[in-house]
């Protein structure tokens, strides 16, 4: 008989300690103990959450904005590096699988960052990072865009682990491309988003991916949000304007999606806090008889996705081999 992963999940909706990635970190272990104290095997932590994100490409001018740029700069992580080995020794104390965005600094191109997902396994184990593809609007001032390496899912004793960062959740072929993996627990990390246009709701639009992917491919959806704190309202509002557009509610959303698109229990918007949900697998299986995308119900004599997942390097070095 097939055994099925059944476990208690945690979606984190928090706010960092604004670029800070020390303490951003030592809170993001607290949190991680406090997870596993209510029985949670999965902690999932919002998109860019150490050290946070730069609000600042939406309520200043490029020119405003650059000096915030380089504090960032200054404030991102090395992947691997201590701040990911505080958070390798947090899950292998708690036996928890922990998937949290950062902000990646560039091995090579100095001040090329990267809105990053890193797995880290119940033992510690880093699994593997995933840099965002695409990033959103304002976010092309801050970011480079990752490559097709990352576009991994993670074997591990709670299923097949995924993740895309906030508006990546939108790209049906990125999704896709995760599902026919076989990812069976997706995690869809966000961050709140006081800032978009005046008909953009930030929490419905959050609601209405994560139901897709969850109804689509059968599994899984935990969505982590981070939270706007006074710290972050004041550090980039340079206006009234700005500061009463940072402080606009349904903003952030998080909760857990069931294999059926509907959520397992209450969210939460705009406020702190960990929604904890729990999965069984199992219920993976029964909806397959009706749409299983990724097996009999497609036609892949018709249709074929290429996911090119070659690493992507700006040059490509060919030495002369020494005569013998």
């Amino acid at each position: 008989m097939v055994e099925y992963p059944r476990f208690r999940a945690a979606a984190v909706q928090a706010a960092p300690v604004y670029l800070d990635s020390a303490a951003t970190v030592a809170k993001a272990c607290d949190l991680i103990t406090t997870a596993a104290n209510e029985g949670a095997e999965l902690v999932a932590f919002p998109e860019v959450f150490v050290p946070g994100y730069p609000y600042w490409n939406w309520t200043m001018s490029p020119l405003q904005g650059s000096p915030w740029f380089e504090r960032l700069a200054e404030a991102a992580i090395d992947i691997p590096g201590p701040e990911v080995d505080q958070l390798r020794a947090a899950a292998r104390r708690t036996g928890t699988v922990v998937v949290i965005g950062v902000n990646e600094r560039d091995p090579f191109s100095l001040g090329t960052l990267y809105n990053s997902v890193v797995f880290i396994g119940s033992d510690g184990a880093l699994l593997g990072v995933h840099r965002k593809l695409v990033p959103t609007w304002a976010e092309k001032l801050t970011w480079a865009g990752g490559d097709g390496q990352s576009l991994r899912v993670h074997d591990t004793p709670l299923g097949r682990i995924g993740a895309l960062a906030c508006g990546e959740n939108t790209n049906t072929l990125a999704r896709f491309a995760l599902l026919a993996q076989g990812e069976t627990v997706h995690v869809a990390n966000y961050i709140a988003l006081p800032v978009a246009p005046a008909d953009y709701d930030m929490v419905e639009a959050i609601k209405v991916r994560s139901a897709a992917h969850s109804f689509e491919g059968k599994i899984f959806s935990v969505v982590s949000c981070a939270a706007i704190s006074q710290e972050i309202v004041d550090a980039v509002a340079h206006d009234d304007a700005s500061r009463e557009l940072l402080q606009r509610k349904h903003s952030a959303f998080s909760g857990i999606f069931g294999p059926d698109g509907r959520l397992l229990t209450e969210p939460l918007i705009d406020d702190e806090g960990i929604v904890y949900a729990e999965i069984d697998l199992r219920r993976c299986v029964q909806p397959k008889q009706m749409h299983d995308i990724i097996g009999h119900y497609n036609r892949f004599d018709v249709f074929q996705l290429h996911v090119d997942r070659r690493p992507r390097s700006g040059v490509v070095f060919t030495d002369d081999t020494p005569r013998p």
